[in-house]
This record gives structure tokens, C-alpha cells and sequence, in this order.
């Protein structure tokens, strides 16, 4: 089986059904998040990659029509119309490390109808979650003010595609390093790390443990010193420390208890033994919120490891994140479910200085100061250029970042900028807008039954309103 299978059974049931009445013609869907998280000023869209590697290799095989058909309880031969299914539509996207808002588009797909419906599912697993997690790393940095930050979420991530996914976000929002070994070969990144608790309970003492260390490992070390008793283990790694020589890049780690407290006075220690240019390290269930605090009250940590509050975005866990059709064979289609409406048609987002964004359609003139978000990265199945890099990403949100109004950078009650819709697209979603209300009630009026006809007895059958048929139109 290939990855078409990684969808729900719902997206399969709806392609088969498209394929079956021959509705194959281009169909438009929009990716976005409705609304922000709390604590949220922004989001930093990340994803992108591994959707697009995704759909270069999309098709359905024959292992993949079996899979289908056991689990619909349907023939095989049933389920023959997707065999072969390939993508080769059209994406347009924001590209990684881009700031983004609530409503814009991340991304927008283009696509005969049963394609766009099949991929839906791993589309919004992939970006929803890795925004997710860069938008939480992000966050990690800017409250770290400068002072270098490392992944250490490995162990704690949803599984370990999530913990080299978390390495990669955190890298390209400016963490210095990670634990992650595959991560760092994979993408070029500092492999950073120090011990366990196991390792010094192992040795007879915490001098022993340091000392054995630190003969594995000439050069730079750091010692991880809360096991027992931590001002007593600072003092012991300042006293092997002071005997290994020069200490350049050596360091403490602190795990546990009041940080801001202990680092004073491990630092207070580290000093008087000589040690001024040995770092602190602090770790132990950090994230931005706690990072924000010890850098305000001014506790003398050098660096920072956050580990499994950001590798799962504890706070704020998922996105509220949509995958809508918005533009069915040329005609621009629309949700009006109360407080889920949608805006029909393609469309394109326009970057204003203090991030003043428009959202509106695709070809209309950008608005005075206005640069595109969307950018075409795929074209009849295949990408339009070379895979992006990590580097390029990076310096995107670094240059996002400068601009982003200030109280949307907040740690604590951000207040997010929010997209402006176009007029162009705003007179399109009313008269979209129109034709469906005038045909849902030219549907009503239908169901009324004449003057003096008989009416429908209780419990008998009776026309209903057409749902989840034909997409809504306008013509």
C-alpha cells in the first residue's frame, strides 16, 4: 500500500462517488486555521515540504484498492475507478517560516474533485501540526531574548516522525541545537546533550561520575548536577571542573526545583571557584512562559533546553485548522454554516507593512504596499523548483518577525493583527451568497404542497432538501 492510504474513510468514499458520476472537473479547496489558539499573537506556517514531497508521489495502487474495498465491505471491482489516481494539479502556498493570520490560506490546492478530496486528510495532519510546533518554538525564542535555546523534546513527542519534525521547526525558529542525533544528520543541525540521572546513580559518588565523563569525553562537558543534593553537586563539578583546565564551553545543567533561585547561587559557586566562563544550562518542563519569567527576573542561566511542553505544544495542542472547497468547475462555491462560513473562490493574501494583511481573490490588483503570500510551488503534479531549505525558511521568519507589531510578539495576552477581506472578494461571497439563499428557497417553496392538496400524513415520506449532493453554486 502506498501513502494514499493515510486518509480518512470518508475521503475515500466521496472520491469513489465523484469518480462514479463523472464529476471530475477542477476543484479548488482552501487549507487555513479559522481562528488562533489563546496565547497566540501569530502563527508561523511550516509543512509545506512534506506535503509537497506527498503529492509528487500520490497515486492509488492496486494493494490500495483492496485496502479500500475491506474497508468500505464493497467488491474490489467496485472501488477499480480509483486505480491509477494520480496527482497532477496545482498548489499555491505560503511558503515556510511565513507569518500567517487567522483566515489566510496556508495553502491552495487546484485539482480534478476526487485528487483534491483523496489528500485532504494528510494535507491538514501535516501542516496543522508542524504550525503547530514552530509556532510554539518561535515563541521559545523570542522569550529567550537571545540567550541560546536547544531542543530536548525527543523523548516526550508523539512518537519519533513528531520528535524529528519538532528538531526541524526548532531549528528553523533559531534553537541552537538538538538532542535529536537523526535530526541533526538529517538536517545539518548542532547535535547537543549531557547525561541522565542513570549515569551518575551508576557511579559510587557524583565526583566519580563527572571525573569518568569527563574522560570520555576531553573537551568542553557539561554536568548534570540536581541527582541529590544540587548546590552540592555545583560545588563538586566546579571542583572537577577547575581541575580539567580551561573551562570555554564547559557548563552545569539544572533539572529541577526553584531555577532562577538555584542558579544564583550555583553561579555564585562557579565564581568563586574561578569558573566566570562556565555556563548554566536550564532544562526540566520549560517552555516560553517559564523561560519569559527567569529571563525577567534576571536569573543568570545561560542557555536554555525545553523539552516536552514544546515538542507537543502543550498549551495549545492543535490548530482549528479547514480544508473547504471553495471553486467547483469555474464557479466559486461557499459554506454557510453559522459561525463556519466560507469564502468562496481562489484567492491570494496580501502582505501590508505592520501586517495590515488583505485577503482577496486571486487576480484582483493588489491593494496599495501589498506583496503575495501564495506563491505557485506545484503545476501539473510537479514542483515548480527545487525543495526549500531550512536556511531560506529561516531567514523568512527572522524577516517576518521584524515586522510583526510588537504586541503581537507578546508571551502573555498577545494581541494577534487581523486580515482585512478585500472588497472585490466581499461583493463575491454575497452574491455566492444570493444564488444559494434564492435556491434554497425556490427548494422550499417547491415543497409546499398546493392549495386544497392533500397534505403529508405524520410518518410518511417526503421530499427533503438536497445535502451534501452537488456543491453549492452560483451561475
Amino acid at each position: 500500500m502506498s501513502n494514499a492510504m493515510t486518509t480518512d474513510l470518508y475521503e475515500a468514499t466521496m472520491a469513489l462517488s465523484y469518480v462514479r458520476e463523472g464529476m471530475t472537473a477542477p476543484a479548488t479547496f482552501d487549507l487555513y486555521v479559522r481562528d488562533l489558539p489563546p496565547e497566540r499573537g501569530f502563527l508561523v506556517a511550516a509543512g509545506l515540504e512534506p506535503a509537497l514531497d506527498y503529492l509528487s508521489g500520490f497515486r492509488v495502487w492496486p494493494d490500495d484498492v483492496e485496502a479500500f474495498a475491506d474497508a468500505l465491505h464493497r467488491p474490489r471491482e467496485d472501488l477499480e475507478p480509483l486505480l491509477g489516481l494520480e496527482f497532477d494539479g496545482e498548489v499555491r502556498a505560503v511558503p515556510e517560516g511565513r507569518v500567517v493570520l487567522a483566515g489566510e490560506p496556508l495553502l491552495e490546492l487546484t485539482a480534478p474533485l476526487p485528487q483534491a478530496q483523496l489528500v485532504e486528510t494528510y494535507l491538514l495532519g501535516q501542516l496543522s501540526h508542524q504550525t503547530t510546533i514552530a509556532s510554539k518554538a518561535v515563541r521559545c525564542v523570542l522569550a529567550a531574548d537571545g540567550h541560546p535555546v536547544l531542543d530536548f523534546a525527543l523523548r516526550r513527542t508523539h512518537g519519533p516522525q513528531a520528535g524529528m519534525q519538532a528538531a526541524r521547526l526548532s531549528a528553523m525558529a533559531g534553537f541552537a541545537g538538538t538532542s535529536n542525533v537523526e535530526a541533526a544528520t538529517a538536517y545539518g543541525l548542532t547535535a547537543s546533550g549531557t547525561m541522565a540521572h542513570s549515569y551518575i546513580e551508576a557511579f559510587p559518588d557524583e565526583e566519580s561520575a563527572f571525573r569518568a565523563f569527563a574522560r570520555a569525553h576531553p573537551g568542553p562537558v557539561t554536568f548534570l548536577v540536581d541527582t541529590y543534593d544540587t548546590l552540592t553537586g555545583v560545588a563538586t563539578a566546579a571542583r572537577v571542573l577547575r581541575d580539567l583546565g580551561p573551562d570555554a564551553g564547559s557548563a552545569i545543567r539544572l533539572d529541577s526545583g526553584d531555577l532562577g533561585a538555584l542558579a544564583v547561587r550555583a553561579r555564585r559557586i562557579l565564581d568563586e571557584a574561578g569558573l566566570e566562563r562556565v555556563r548554566i544550562v536550564a532544562s526540566g518542563g520549560l517552555d516560553e512562559y517559564a523561560v519569559a519569567e527567569l529571563v525577567r527576573a534576571g536569573a543568570p542561566i545561560d542557555v536554555f533546553a525545553v523539552g516536552t511542553r514544546v515538542g507537543v505544544s502543550a498549551d495549545s495542542a492543535y490548530l482549528d485548522s479547514a480544508y473547504k472547497l471553495v471553486a467547483y468547475d469555474g464557479l466559486p462555491v461557499m459554506k454557510l454554516s453559522s459561525a463556519k462560513a466560507t469564502a468562496p473562490g481562489a484567492k491570494q493574501v496580501w502582505r501590508r507593512p505592520g501586517f495590515a494583511d488583505v485577503i482577496g481573490e486571486r487576480d484582483e490588483l493588489p491593494p496599495r504596499g501589498g506583496s503575495p503570500l501564495l506563491e505557485t510551488v506545484m503545476r501539473d503534479g510537479r514542483r515548480t523548483g527545487p525543495p526549500d531549505t531550512l536556511e531560506r525558511a529561516r531567514q523568512r521568519l527572522d524577516a517576518d518577525l521584524a515586522g510583526l507589531p510588537p504586541q503581537a510578539r507578546r508571551i502573555r495576552e498577545p494581541m494577534p493583527p487581523r486580515p482585512a477581506t478585500s472588497p472585490p472578494l466581499a461583493r463575491l461571497a454575497g452574491r455566492v451568497r444570493h444564488r444559494i439563499e434564492h435556491r434554497i428557497a425556490g427548494e422550499h417553496q417547491a415543497e409546499r404542497p398546493a392549495p386544497g392538496a392533500e397534505r403529508t400524513r405524520p410518518g410518511a415520506a417526503r421530499p427533503l432538501p438536497s445535502a451534501g449532493g452537488t456543491p453549492a453554486r452560483w451561475r
